[in-house]
């Protein structure tokens, strides 16, 4: 099989297998397309042109690049305590397995929101203590309620760790979005808009799909909610069921808006995105990002003792986090193929993106199926890394 055809290949078994309803991606390397196409049973005609899909954590990065152009702006610190912003975070406790709570030894700070060493949590997280709290509530899942009413909710709950102590995959970036619209006065979507989406021309991002883009959304398969997914009992199978997410993720409400989920997005628009985090730059040169916060944006600030990273109980080997993305520290620990200094993140519904500095390299999969388990983004990903000349 030649090396150019197996990413095409690989993505296209994943259709023939009735794995996914399609998939759609876009590699380059120096400026160049390395590779691009999109694949479901009717040869990819079934995907419209500029399709939109539910991004879910790859909102994660967008908003963390916010918070690092208010920092070189100075609107913003690391070490901005989050209690500043909102009252209700101070005096915190934390619970412990055994049940014991005890106050945090420290503030939450905006550097714990956004490396999620902060003491929050996910429902999902699988074997953590203080989710089932989360879900009583409907933290993640109510997308009716507003982005200071989940505040009000999370402030009520007890962090499951002390601040800084562990890394744990977590709510903090709705927290940071939370900081930033206090820190500003604006909302997210008005900052997200002036400083990162209008100036890279994203023109289709943003957290609802009006009526006249909404044939161009992409449907939802697989769960339901991430809370229905365990990764102790995954499904013996990935098939093709419908899956409304409208509760959680709603695509009509101009109100809603989160920061660990919630853009919408296409690949030609994620593109962007991604290219800007090679250089900090515009296609026009406007910077966005300093060459310097780029760098400290991707080295890793998380500790030995709290490695591998893990979401739930799957292990990322090989990888750090800096602040926003994972960043491959370690291609020796590394099990699919990759490139040191690869940083990037992923998506619940089966989205991912990556950038490789050193090949000057991005690459952005899209595809929506909620709680798969298949390795597609890394078959797709060594497939495009083995063309490299």
């Amino acid at each position: 099989m030649p090396r150019t055809t197996r990413l095409q290949t690989a993505a296209q078994g994943y259709i023939d297998r009735e794995q996914f309803a399609s998939i759609e991606w876009l590699v380059e390397a120096k400026g160049q397309v390395l590779s691009s196409g999109k694949v479901d049973p009717n040869a990819g005609s079934g995907i419209p042109q500029d399709a939109l899909y539910r991004i879910y954590s790859m909102t994660k990065p967008v908003v963390s690049v916010m918070a690092l152009i208010l920092i070189e702006q100075g609107r913003l610190r690391l070490y901005d305590a989050l209690a500043q912003f909102n009252p209700a975070f101070a005096g915190m406790r934390v619970l412990h397995p055994n049940g014991r709570l005890e106050p945090a030894a420290r503030p939450i700070l905006v550097e714990d929101l956004l490396t999620h060493r902060s003491g929050f949590s996910y429902e999902f997280i699988t074997g953590c203590h203080i989710a089932p709290g989360y879900d009583a509530v409907d933290l993640s899942s109510d997308g009716k309620c507003s982005l200071d009413e989940m505040m009000t909710k999370l402030a009520a709950q007890p962090l499951a760790f002390q601040p800084g102590s562990q890394y744990r995959y977590s709510v903090s970036t709705d927290v940071l979005a939370h900081v930033l619209e206090k820190a500003t006065g604006q909302s997210l979507v008005s900052l997200l808009q002036e400083h990162i989406l209008t100036p890279l021309g994203m023109h289709d991002t943003d957290f609802h799909v009006p009526a006249a883009k909404q044939p161009r959304l992409m449907p939802m398969y697989g769960v339901t909610d991430v809370s229905e997914f365990s990764s102790l009992n995954p499904p013996s199978e990935q098939r093709l069921i419908d899956a409304n997410v409208e509760d959680m993720y709603p695509s009509t409400d101009p109100a809603f808006t989160r920061g660990g989920h919630g853009l919408y997005s296409s690949l030609s628009d994620y593109a962007r995105f991604a290219r800007m985090l090679l250089t900090g730059t515009t296609p026009d040169g406007q910077i966005l990002l300093s060459r310097k916060m780029l760098d400290m944006m991707t080295t890793n600030r998380i500790p030995d003792s709290q490695l591998p990273l893990t979401i739930g109980m799957n292990p990322l080997p090989g990888y750090g986090w800096g602040l926003g993305v994972r960043i491959m520290m370690d291609t020796g620990k590394a099990l699919a193929l990759t490139g040191q200094g690869e940083f990037g993140w992923a998506g619940a519904a089966s989205t991912y993106f990556w950038v490789d500095p050193k090949e000057d390299m991005i690459g952005i999969i899209m595809a929506q199926y909620l709680g798969s388990v298949l390795p597609m983004a890394d078959d797709l990903r060594t497939a495009a890394y083995q063309m490299l000349p």
